[in-house]
């Protein structure tokens, strides 16, 4: 069963609890956000703070009968020399489809998911064309 095209509209709240990465001080955390590795989307940046507000809001355009696709969210340190990944979370859009908003927190776990590197706060809605 697939689904209807649409739009996506994630809106990214704020985050909390951000594991630095950097010895010194707070990150300056952005977030790439995608459905396809072709088409990613990315949040400023804010710096110096482990519990950013962005209240950013993104879209995505959906084809018909993508049901098993996800948003993958990656929350990122900006650095000098390479930014650094705080960590990553990815949200099933099948249950959004279905009509329920998602507005929740996302947990970034580490590797083996015994502690989390913190969590984002987003909203998901889909709007069928």
């Amino acid at each position: 069963m697939g689904f209807p095209a649409g739009v996506l509209t994630v809106n990214l709240y704020e985050a909390k609890e951000l594991k630095s990465e950097d010895f010194l001080g707070k990150n300056d955390p952005y977030v790439e956000m995608w459905l396809d590795d072709d088409y990613k989307q990315r949040s400023s940046e804010v710096s110096n703070s482990n519990n950013p507000v962005w209240n950013e809001t993104f879209t995505f355009n959906i084809q018909e009968g993508s049901h098993d696709k996800k948003l993958y969210l990656k929350v990122m340190d900006k650095d000098l020399m390479s930014d650094d990944k705080i960590g990553e979370a990815k949200v099933k859009i099948a249950d959004i489809v279905e009509g329920q908003a998602f507005d929740d927190w996302v947990k970034l776990p580490a590797k083996l998911g015994l502690s989390s590197h913190g969590e984002v706060h987003i909203r998901v809605e889909f709007t069928p064309n």
